[in-house]
């Protein structure tokens, strides 16, 4: 099971897809709208946590939404016990879709010989 976490706009729903569509097991999850610290382990217990990173401004540009950066920055507040357990930390500002999703495979690809 692999957890994917990150702020809004990160790109969670679409690595998540790109991998069910490969076979892996995912389960993308919500933790930045949560006040528990580690409500990513509650819900999902994954073997593998993968953080992706977006700064407000381009999160703003993938999706515009109707949220501050002050918004934006308890997310990260709520994210820092995911981000500090995470197996894979992966910042997706200057990545597009396909290279998001080759650095994960070439991530799990390593971990899992």
């Amino acid at each position: 099971m692999i957890g994917i976490v990150g702020p809004c706009g990160c790109g969670k729903s679409t690595l998540t897809a790109a991998l069910d569509s490969l076979g892996y097991t995912t389960r993308h999850i919500a933790q930045e709208h949560s006040y528990v610290k580690d409500m990513w382990k509650r819900i999902t217990n994954p073997d593998l946590l993968i953080f992706l990173q977006v700064s407000y401004p381009i999160a703003q540009q993938r999706r515009p939404m109707n949220w501050t950066e002050a918004d934006y920055n308890e997310q990260q507040r709520r994210l820092s016990h995911a981000r500090e357990h995470a197996d894979l930390y992966l910042d997706t500002d200057n990545l597009g879709v396909k290279e998001v999703l080759e650095q994960v495979l070439a991530f799990l690809k390593a971990k899992y010989r």
